[in-house]
């Protein structure tokens, strides 16, 4: 009888084990990993909070707002990862972790700031020269080995991005039976959620920067494309087919969220202007229908439909590959604009029913307030029988409601705007 161990071992118990062993060398791997990390990068906030944010503020060389608006909460998270580092080097990676989660906050605070911090910064060095010079003798110094304030200030965005590989990697070859097992799930969903935010700054500061290069490009202030709530989506030449049979026009058009923009490119005679666009019609999509004439087959260009209940625009294009793009991005953004007003019209029908009086509490009235339900009735009555007289009639109630901000705000309605 043999004692070995092997295939013949009862229901695979070495393969078992073997698994388990490889488990706990990769957690053993990365837990080594993640502590030296951590011990460089509470070295490099270290640089940061005791050779410029404690300096300045006993030389007095920036102003509080301004010093803030640099270096906004770094020096909280330098504290709560010394804490951190503790836990981790004597290996209690969950316990650490999960005391580290309730004060991600200051990371929060921290990603919000962070393209105002930089433009903060920038404003400094151009203007401050007491600061410029600061700045350029500590990073002159040896713990720094040649980094740049603006490479450390980056450090806590970049680490949220590392915690949340080491914790999955950590969380994935930890045995559900093990304590820290549910600690670092929580932790990974907690981080998970700061690196979705440091995701939707992102988005929003190049929506911003696209905005405002857009801006730039058209000519005067009378087309305004900065907006809350507006997002780029594209731009390009497309040729314009007139109605009447004449020779197709190329046209700049700016595709954003809620409007097409078309433009024409300034006189070269201008040069001022000579680079830039004139504004010429502004499109909401809010009721847009988008068609695509030709183009279903794989010949060269084709032809966009656009229906506005005011305008219709024929857009054509020698280019399969970025007519059927066109086709897509605009399909796109009139199905949101288009579902965002259906939720909006549910709810303000939810708002406007009225609560129907029940057959008991009309019983239980006093008989001196009869003459007061039966007014009350009759004017209920009166309201409600528009609504009753059948399904046609629904469309027409949703044009009354929507007329009175139709009238009020042309911009965004469904009328072409020349500008």
């Amino acid at each position: 009888m043999s004692f070995s161990p092997g295939p013949s071992g009862p229901l695979g118990g070495t393969s078992i084990q073997e698994q388990r062993d490889r488990w706990e060398r990769k957690r053993s791997r990365t837990a080594r990993e993640l502590v030296l990390t951590e011990q460089h990068y509470c070295q490099q906030l270290e640089l940061v909070t005791t050779y410029f944010v404690e300096i300045l503020k006993a030389k007095g060389t920036l102003k509080q707002d301004i010093r803030e608006g640099i270096f906004s909460s770094i020096k909280a998270i330098h504290s709560v990862n010394q804490s951190l580092l503790v836990h981790l080097e004597n290996g209690y990676f969950g316990r650490g972790f999960d005391q580290m989660c309730p004060h991600l906050h200051h990371y929060n605070t921290y990603m919000d700031n962070i393209y105002n911090g930089s433009r903060v910064l920038g404003i400094q060095l151009k203007k401050n020269k007491p600061f410029r010079r600061f700045k350029k003798l500590q990073e002159a110094r040896p713990e720094f080995h040649n980094h740049k304030l603006e490479d450390l200030l980056q450090l806590p965005v970049q680490r949220i991005d590392q915690y949340k590989h080491f914790l999955q990697d950590l969380t994935a070859n930890t045995s559900p039976d093990n304590p820290e097992f549910h600690q670092l799930s929580r932790a990974v969903a907690a981080v998970n959620e700061v690196s979705k935010r440091i995701q939707n700054n992102t988005r929003r500061h190049e929506n911003h920067l696209q905005l405002c290069r857009v801006q730039k490009l058209l000519k005067g202030r009378k087309t305004k494309v900065s907006t809350a709530g507006r997002w780029y989506i594209r731009e390009g030449w497309l040729k314009v087919v007139p109605p009447k049979g004449a020779e197709a026009t190329p046209k700049m058009f700016f595709l954003f969220s809620d409007m097409l923009l078309q433009a024409k490119h300034c006189s070269p005679l201008q040069f001022t202007n000579r680079d830039k666009f004139a504004g010429q019609h502004a499109f909401p999509l809010q009721d847009c229908t988008v068609d695509k004439v030709f183009g279903h087959t794989r010949s060269q260009g084709g032809l966009l439909s656009l229906t506005f209940p005011k305008a219709k625009l024929l857009l054509m294009s020698c280019n399969q590959e970025d007519l059927n793009d066109w086709y897509q991005s605009l399909s796109s953004a009139v199905g949101k604009l288009q579902s965002k007003q259906t939720v909006v019209h549910q709810r303000d029908d939810e708002l406007c029913r009225r609560p129907l009086r029940s057959a008991a509490d009309s019983h239980n009235t006093p008989s001196s307030s009869r003459k007061r339900n039966m007014v009350s009735s009759e004017t209920s009555e009166r309201a409600q029988k528009p609504a009753g007289e059948g399904e046609g009639s629904a469309p027409k109630r949703l044009k009354q409601c929507d007329a009175p901000e139709q009238s009020s705000a042309e911009a965004s309605s469904s009328g072409c705007v020349i500008l």
